[in-house]
């Protein structure tokens, strides 16, 4: 039964008459659901007058239905589907980015190819994939960084492997993780002398947006 107690070696029934304990221990998840935004105020005293008047467990069950356990987890929030991450038509792609004495940027909504290689000589690039999409289940960025630098950002939602070196400098790995279910896979391998390559996770704004109607649909 929802939220009832049992007694001691005793199954809780519908039959069986409640004490004022356990009216009062169904009237705290009344209360502690109005303070979470899942009762009004009014809902939450026509629930706390039914609760005190009610004799049997059955008729506190109810009143509880609709409500999670005491310290139940919320919900997970929702995956997005393989769409989220499947190529845009009229998107711009593309293949590799140099930066020699200068600097690139590939950002925003645009159709990564399932290979990419990137090349710094006392410069750099920034490589967001936050917002991309994927040709294929796997995407190997390549890069090589001499006296120069990258930046790559990559949705906190997809599984990465960083598996640079770093002579005289750095390629760092910390990004390595799994992604959720169905996700795409990014590689990053390559060469970092007197120079460095960041892999950094942040949230997508696809994200965001499911997090924002998470939020709401709990208010609700």
């Amino acid at each position: 039964m929802t939220n009832l107690p049992e007694r001691a070696g005793t199954p809780a029934t519908p039959e069986m008459r409640a004490g004022d304990a356990d009216r009062e221990r169904v009237a705290q998840v009344l209360r502690d659901a109005a303070g979470d935004g899942r009762l009004t105020l009014a809902e939450l005293d026509e629930r706390l007058d039914a609760v005190y008047a009610a004799k049997t467990y059955g008729e506190l069950e109810p009143l509880t239905r609709d409500l999670p356990a005491p310290g139940a987890a919320p919900p997970a929030a929702p995956v997005a589907g393989a769409d989220a991450w499947r190529p845009v038509e009229g998107a711009p792609s593309w293949k590799s980015g140099i930066g020699i004495m200068s600097g690139f940027r590939r950002a925003g909504v645009w159709n990564v190819p399932r290979k990419f290689r990137a090349f710094a000589f006392w410069g750099g690039g920034k490589i967001d994939l936050r917002e991309a999409r994927f040709d294929g289940p796997e995407t190997t960025i390549r890069a090589l960084a001499v006296m120069g630098g990258f930046e790559i950002i990559v949705p906190d939602d997809i599984t990465v492997h960083v598996k640079g070196l770093g002579i005289m400098g750095g390629f760092d790995q910390r990004a390595s993780g799994p992604g959720v279910p169905g996700a795409p896979t990014v590689v990053v391998k390559g060469l970092a002398f007197w120079g460095g390559v960041g892999v950094k996770r942040r949230k997508s704004s696809r994200q965001k947006k499911r997090e924002k109607e998470l939020k709401q649909a709990e208010g609700d």
